[in-house]
């Protein structure tokens, strides 16, 4: 089958997306504090190659050149992050200008070469001074999130077309503060589901900041989800895949578009559950204009653990492919809550790419973006309101605990040198939101 750019709406949007710590480099330049990335980088043991962000993809330094390399790609927005330790370095309190300064530059830089920016406004690196105050396990740092997305607004006001203000909060609280795989490492419950609630906390708060300093902005918020299905249609399967949905998916979506926490979950999570307080869910389910939505895989549950389907492909993160989770996951949120457009936010997958000849054959990821993009027609095709799609990643990067030993990018980096070479993904992606067509064939080699 072949997939078109006309398959979409007209005003569909196709994209790119990066992260802060995870290109910009330059971590002690320009008045930028430290993150809890750069501290937990900095802790033996954490990061599988022993690296961290100082350097990464040096785009701190090299943005003209990778905004040209966007623009090239022909696609219409380009998804970034904003680094909140380089506006406050503490946090909170005085604001660094130079920070502010390189933003601007680079918003009005997407702009003049007719790129839509869309913001996120906290893609994980937390400044170290609020770590050190209890980080999101303190009620304060929510309130400290929506000051920085003031003073963000502020300066970049209408010319960034959409805010996104947290990108996977589930990864913020239960990967960072439960499973302890992210920074700040930790290995407890209760902080996880205290740091849970205050960043929901913080986004409602921050929509309520924005709304007024940026009326004709799009705000809303990304959350990675993943579909939970039964290893068989046994009760006890069955049962392990809606508490595997409640506790990924359903504990962020539901206080967001019902003012609640799923009733089964809170009940299962005992003594752990959060403190919410009167206003808390008035806050957490303010009204958004779109919902950010990241897939990369599906979990099918047993009731003795996860299951690996023996036929299936993985990627080299050990991922399961499985687009038609993709469409799945659109339907249910669009059957079971009332949510505004929704916009694929993140969307790949990592091989291990290898430069040959100067050229990067990545047969792999073409296919699994070719799957992904039909899935997510599909979906439109079943009456979601999907606006957009943006592929993940513009280029290789850090990727967090595993440091440079994964390649999401559909650019190859040479980290080296700092060199940038589009891997065969990138020329499919090109060809679709260009060419109006991308079936089988690639373009040729320049």
């Amino acid at each position: 089958m072949t997939i078109k750019r006309t398959d979409f709406p007209d005003n569909f949007i196709f994209g790119v997306a990066t992260s802060s710590y995870q290109i910009e480099g330059a971590t002690n330049e320009d008045g930028r504090g430290d993150s809890i990335w750069d501290t937990f980088c900095r802790e033996p043991g954490r990061i599988q190659d022993g690296t961290g962000g100082d350097v990464a993809c040096d785009h701190y330094h090299l943005w003209p050149q990778d905004l040209d390399l966007i623009q090239s790609l022909g696609v219409d927005a380009y998804r970034f992050s904003v680094a909140w330790p380089r506006i406050q370095p503490d946090g909170k309190g005085p604001v660094n200008q130079k920070g502010l300064d390189f933003y601007e530059r680079l918003v009005d830089g997407m702009l003049e070469r007719g790129l839509q920016p869309y913001l996120t406004l906290y893609h994980w690196d937390l400044p170290q001074t609020l770590q050190d105050e209890g980080g999101w396990v303190n009620r304060e740092t929510a309130y400290r999130f929506a000051e920085y997305a003031r003073v963000v607004a502020e300066r970049l006001g209408g010319r960034v077309r959409s805010y996104a203000t947290l990108n996977e909060p589930w990864c913020s609280s239960i990967l960072s503060y439960q499973i302890g795989e992210h920074a700040p490492g930790l290995q407890d419950r209760r902080a996880a589901l205290a740091a849970a609630h205050h960043l929901l906390l913080g986004h409602g708060e921050a929509v309520k900041v924005m709304r007024d300093i940026v009326p004709g902005s799009s705000l809303g918020i990304v959350l990675n989800l993943q579909p939970a299905y039964p290893a068989s249609d046994r009760e006890e399967d069955v049962a392990a895949a809606r508490f595997a949905d409640g506790t990924f998916n359903r504990w962020f979506l539901d206080p967001i578009f019902r003012g609640e926490y799923p009733a089964d979950i809170w009940d299962a999570y005992g003594e752990d559950v959060p403190t919410v307080q009167d206003g808390d869910f008035a806050a957490t389910s303010q009204p958004i204009d779109f919902l950010g939505v990241n897939y990369y895989s599906r979990s099918v549950n047993g009731a003795t653990g996860n299951v690996r389907p023996s036929e299936s492909s993985y990627t080299h993160m050990g991922w399961e492919v499985y687009p038609q989770g993709l469409t799945d996951l659109l339907v249910r949120i669009n059957h079971d809550y009332t949510v505004p457009p929704v916009y694929i936010t993140e969307n790949g997958a990592a091989y291990p790419d290898e430069l040959e000849g100067g050229r990067v054959h990545d047969a792999q990821r073409v296919e699994y973006f070719k799957a992904h993009v039909q899935a997510t027609s599909d979906a439109v095709q079943q009456g979601v309101n999907v606006a957009g799609y943006f592929a993940w990643s513009l280029m290789d990067n850090f990727e967090w605990a595993f440091g440079y030993s994964r390649r999401f990018g559909m650019v190859y980096v040479d980290y080296g040198n700092q060199q940038r070479i589009l891997k065969d993904s990138a020329k499919w992606y090109q060809t679709l939101v260009t060419r109006q067509d991308a079936g089988v064939a690639l373009p040729a080699d320049d």
